[in-house]
């Protein structure tokens, strides 16, 4: 669905309305995240923190939220 005023991506394999013109970094924000809390990928990418900002979020986009892993 996309009025013009919004899109719809899909977050974790749901759909997930958002203000047209919305970045990842906002829907980060928005669920309730701290910006280093989860990694991120959208349509199977990797986004780094730094560059959550810079993507902005289009209708069909299939955003991924999951926990970072470190270690060695």
């Amino acid at each position: 669905m996309n009025t013009g005023h919004t899109v719809t991506v899909l977050l974790d394999g749901r759909p997930q309305v958002l203000p047209a013109g919305s970045h990842l970094a906002q829907l980060v924000a928005s669920l309730g995240h701290g910006p280093n809390a989860i990694s991120t990928a959208v349509n199977g990418l990797f986004v780094a923190r730094s560059q959550r900002e810079a993507c902005v979020l289009q209708a069909g986009d299939a955003v991924l939220l999951f926990q970072p892993i470190v270690g060695g």
